[in-house]
């Protein structure tokens, strides 16, 4: 068993707390992100093309003995559409030749026994502290990891409790370091795409009673409850490692949950 000390909103330590059988799990970085990008594929939406666009159109073939190329083309005269090819691929308002079709199976299954070993796995991954650095979060040197506090944490509603929470705990510079990313420029610019959120601490809890309200005033901070902890929130991109904050009361679901 793995003993952790247990905050107080104030950040002063008040008691001792061993972490569930569920936390000692070892980590296993492939199993991990294959369900990562698995479980991905469950929120994408399909998207196609319609089958007949490119199509309407009362083109034909002229044939050979008029000297040029034999793809159909468009019938009338004294038009700028006329004599232009059309309803294939290739061409001026012409199809796509290998349009996205809404019908593809893009959501890939995962076995529930393999669900739940990476799942294991990625909780695991939050008890070292050599992954939750490597991941780039910032914790002060002899902070423990996961951050284990008592269950008044989950009646916070306001942003300033939570900021002065998160500057008792020691983990308020990791808290600006997901707000401040650099913008993107290229292809993603254009497409509306030049701001991304960084990932920063996870609060874990068994009820909200409001905190997620608090926690919407920092960009990167997430709360999750511990009935729908998911590998997503444990290992964003398929990387293992992220900062948590559990309460009491949510360690003790975790451990009915994977009893």
């Amino acid at each position: 068993m793995m003993s952790l000390p247990m905050f107080d909103l104030s950040g002063s330590e008040v008691s001792k707390i061993e972490l569930p059988e569920t936390f000692k799990v070892p980590v296993n970085k492939r199993l991990i992100r294959r369900t990562f990008w698995l479980l991905r594929s469950h929120s994408l939406q399909p998207k196609g093309t319609d089958p007949y666009a490119g199509e309407r159109t009362s083109a034909m073939s002229w044939n050979t003995g008029r000297g040029v190329a034999r793809p159909a083309r468009v019938k009338g005269e004294r038009t700028q559409r006329s004599g232009q090819a059309a309803g294939v691929g290739g061409v001026v308002k012409g199809r796509l030749a290998m349009p996205p079709r809404s019908e593809k199976v893009i959501r890939l299954g995962i076995n529930k026994k393999e669900r739940r070993a990476a799942l294991l796995s990625a909780l695991g991954s939050v008890t070292s502290r050599e992954l939750v650095v490597s991941r780039g979060h910032r914790v002060p040197e002899g902070k423990p990891v996961p951050i284990v506090t008592d269950d008044s944490l989950e009646g916070i509603s306001k942003a300033s409790e939570l900021r002065k929470f998160f500057e008792s705990v020691g983990i308020m510079e990791d808290v600006r370091r997901a707000a401040k990313r650099k913008k993107r420029s290229g292809k993603s610019a254009w497409r509306g795409r030049s701001k991304r959120v960084g990932r920063g601490p996870l609060i874990v809890v068994s009820e909200d009673k409001g905190i997620s309200r608090a926690a919407g005033s920092f960009p990167g901070v997430e709360v999750v409850s511990a009935r729908d902890l998911s590998l997503l929130d444990l290992a964003p991109g398929g990387v293992p490692g992220r900062l948590c904050v559990f309460t009491n009361s949510a360690l003790s679901k975790l451990k009915e949950r994977f009893a």
